[in-house]
């Protein structure tokens, strides 16, 4: 009886080490699900969309680029996530609804593909760097929207 109880403890304990070693890397450093919440990306995500976010790509191989879609952390409350699209580039001068907007080093101006309904950079100022988590890589839900690089425009 006690040693069918300490295989059983053991069972658990590797499986605890196997989630810790393989699958947190996973999850913490190369690709993270999101859910898409608003319609400030429609057409391109509807609330509900199930996304897998690319954290690698942009710690190790390139930067962000114009018309990428990004998940990032909300500057102004940085336990929410937003997904936006890159519309301005570190270093770039340009003009948003009249407005003319310089961005220094580090600095992304952000906007929602459904500009009426949007909260984004119009509001809230550039998003910083380090705020950017990872972009679309796949929409797994609904299943009849399945894409490899969602909402790309590169």
């Amino acid at each position: 009886m006690q040693s069918k109880f300490l295989a059983g403890v053991w069972e658990i304990v590797k499986f605890g080490l196997i989630v810790l070693v393989i699958v947190m890397p996973i999850r913490l450093y190369i690709a993270q699900p999101f859910i898409v919440a608003g319609e400030s990306m429609a057409p391109t995500f509807s609330s509900g969309d199930y996304l897998i976010i690319d954290e690698l790509t942009y710690n190790f191989i390139k930067e962000p680029s114009v018309g990428e879609v990004v998940v990032f952390r909300y500057p102004q409350d940085p336990s929410k996530y937003f997904i936006k699209r890159i519309v301005g580039l570190p270093g770039e001068e340009l003009v948003v609804d009249g407005v003319e907007w310089k961005l220094g080093d580090g600095e992304y101006f952000v906007m929602g593909d459904n500009t009426r309904f949007s909260l984004d950079s119009r509001s809230w100022g550039v998003l910083p760097r380090e705020n950017i988590t990872g972009r679309a890589l796949l929409r797994l839900w609904p299943p009849t929207a399945f894409a490899y690089m969602p909402g790309d425009e590169n």
